[in-house]
């Protein structure tokens, strides 16, 4: 092979190159990932009016 059919293989091999690279760029973006599910139980609020009432009537029950 002679020094300008070296040079003109190269140049093609580039240009082949490229062509793939842009091929596999991503044109669309990826989905989002699926939302997490909701936390289970009840809320940590819940009780608390009635923990207070009770934590109301024990000190009181105390002091008497």
């Amino acid at each position: 092979m002679t020094i300008q059919n070296k040079r003109t293989f190269a140049s093609i091999l580039f240009v082949l190159i490229s062509y793939v690279c842009v091929a596999q760029g991503s044109g669309t973006p990826a989905p989002p990932p699926p939302l997490p599910p909701p936390a289970p139980g009840l809320p940590i609020n819940g009780g608390l009016f009635v923990g207070a009432c009770f934590a109301l009537f024990y000190g009181a029950k105390k002091l008497l």
